[in-house]
Formats: structure tokens, sequence, C-alpha cells
């Protein structure tokens, strides 16, 4: 899981400025976690260091059988999670844990502990989970994600090893499956393994998790690969509702169930989620949604903030559609997106 990223410069000052900053990261991380050394006894060969001195472990999930998320996400999932507290609290990117039938962690020793789907936070994409017994790794403190700069060197923790990075930008992400974050961090290079990986600063603090690998990282100002965080100081204000309830206090957003791809701020629509209230109001692949409630949509920014702002799940919602040559409009019944999904049946 270990990359470098090729800086501006000449090809000797990169390689001068990478290993001086990846000296400077794995000390800085190791800062706040000394090893223990007997006194009076000779230098020794150290147990070789695993990710649990990162507070990271493996999850493996496997959805419900008829899962609606089965054919986007497949039926066995695995990727990582970050231990918060020390009775078993561990968070990750929702996705990873929706529609679970199972949920297995596991720490360096290889050894499963059955978890819990305690939350899945459609607004953030947090996820949470409860292990029936505590790993026995530290729990990771909160860093202030919001104070972040660009150019910051940060670690990309995975249940697979560690990867210096770089953090490349600061903003909006937009996701064409009814997602928004008003600011979300991006690094840089891209690593494999991104699902809920821990994104961890100098003072070895959490600073975000990992959603998604990305093309365009540095937004807008070269195509250059890389992740994106969901930033840390999202989950402040919320989890004691989602450890408490299982989710936030605030009303579900309307949910259309769509897919689309911003065309210079035209919704192309590229999947329309089966049984879906899109598919109900007769919306289907390839149609054009130009507008909201009579108001004309700029991109999908725009488009999710008109959404959410028509009401909670449940409001009906009005799009004009260019189906062929003609604009239609089309009334939505909209949902709470909670409710489409399956969950794990009980007896």
């Amino acid at each position: 899981m270990l990359h470098c990223l090729a800086s501006t410069g000449n090809r000797s000052s990169r390689r001068s400025w990478l290993a001086a900053c990846g000296l400077l990261l794995v000390a800085a991380a190791f800062f706040a976690m000394p090893l223990p050394v007997r006194a009076a006894e000779a230098p020794r060969t150290r147990d070789p260091l695993t990710v649990d001195a990162f507070s990271v472990v493996k999850v493996n999930v496997k959805a419900v059988a008829d899962a609606r998320s089965r054919n986007s996400l497949g039926g066995d999932r695995e990727g990582t999670g970050i231990v918060i507290d020390s009775s078993g609290l561990i968070l990750t990117i929702g996705y990873l844990v929706q529609e679970a039938e199972s949920v297995n962690i596991s720490a360096a020793d290889g050894r499963a502990v059955p978890a819990s789907v305690i939350a899945y936070d459609f607004t953030t994409g947090f996820g949470l989970l409860r292990a029936v017994k505590a790993p026995a790794v530290k729990p990771i403190s909160f860093g202030d994600s919001a104070t972040v700069p660009e150019r910051e060197p940060v670690l990309i923790v995975g249940f697979d090893g560690v990867a210096p990075a770089f953090v490349v930008s600061r903003r909006p992400f937009a996701g064409y499956w009814e997602y928004l974050l008003d600011e979300a961090i991006y690094t840089a290079p891209a690593t494999v393994n991104w699902q809920g990986a821990a994104l961890i600063n100098k003072e070895g603090k959490l600073l975000g998790v990992g959603s998604l690998v990305v093309g365009d990282a540095l937004g807008g100002r070269g195509q250059v690969p890389g992740n994106m965080f969901v930033p840390i100081d999202l989950l402040k204000p919320i989890l004691g509702d989602l450890i408490a309830q299982g989710r936030t206090s605030s009303k579900p957003r309307p949910w259309l169930g769509i897919n689309t791809q911003d065309l210079q701020g035209k919704l192309i629509v590229t999947r329309v989620s089966p049984d879906s209230p899109a598919e109900q109001a007769g919306l289907a692949n390839g149609d054009i949604i130009v507008g909201i409630r009579g108001e004309q949509v700029k991109g999908h920014t725009d488009f999710y903030r008109k959404l959410w702002a028509s009401g909670d799940a449940g409001a009906d919602i009005v799009l004009d559609v260019l189906k062929g040559t003609e604009v239609k409009k089309l009334e939505v019944r909209s949902m709470d997106r909670e409710k489409y999904l399956r969950a794990k049946p009980t007896y």
C-alpha cells in the first residue's frame, strides 16, 4: 500500500523531499506511541509493528441475500474499520456495511470477531459498528479536520498497510448517487483499499474516513488520481445520536433513487433503482433532468440542494425532464432512503 507522490521540481529534489517526508510521517505517527524498553538491557530487535498501532482493523461483510445494493457493491465486501473507543466501537464508511447480513472484524492477529451495525448516516456517509468483544487495539483520538491545509503530509492507513500522502485540495464533493459533502478532503497519490481507511495527521490523530478513489484530486488543476475522505469533524456533532438511536435527530432527506451524470449542468439519468420513487414516476435511463420545482438545474450540487430544500422524505418533487425531444413534468413521491434498503431479517 506504499506509494510516492511526484511533486514539482527536478527528480533529485523530489526524491529528497519524499524521503524526508516519509521519515517525518513515520516518526510523527509513532511519537505518541512509544514502545516499551526494559532498563539495563542491551538493544534488541523489536517485534515488527502492525496496523494495530494505527487503531485500524479489517472489516468483512456479507450482505443479505436480496440486498438492493448487491449489484453495485457486491455480496461479499471488505474494507477497514477504525477503533474509536475502548468498548468496541468502530468507525467505517457506511456503504461497506449497507444491508449487512453479517459483519466480522479482525486485528493483525487475524482472529475474526463478530460485530453489529449500529448506524449508517446517509448524509455524511459514516457507518458505525459495535464488536461483541473489543479488539486489543488502542483507540485513536479525533483531530481537527477543518484546519488541515493543502500540502499537509498525512498517512492513509488501511487494513493491509500504511501509505504516505499529501492533502492536495479541500472542496465540495457531489456523488452521482444523491450524495453531497460541502467540503471533502482530497489526497494524492491514490492508494488501494481506501474503503474505510483512516486519514491520520502528524500527531497520530484521525482526520477522515476513506470513501473513494478519484481521478481529479486537484479539482480542476490537473487530472491527478487520488482519494476522497469524509472529514471527521462531520462526525463529532452526530456521534451521540448515532450511538443512542442509530441515526441523527434530523429528519431524513427526500430520496429519488437515481444515478446521474453531470453534462454542462444538465443531469443525464444513468441508472434508476428498481422499485424506487423515480422508477414509479416514470424516469428512465437516458432522460435528462433540466429543472426541479420549475427552477433550472445547474449541476449536481445545485440539484441536490434544491431537492433537499423541497421538504422532508415523502415530499412530492416535480422534475422537468427531457424525454426525447419533449420536456415533461414528472411528479416523484420521494422517500426515506433507509426504508428502501433491505435490512437483516429478525425472528
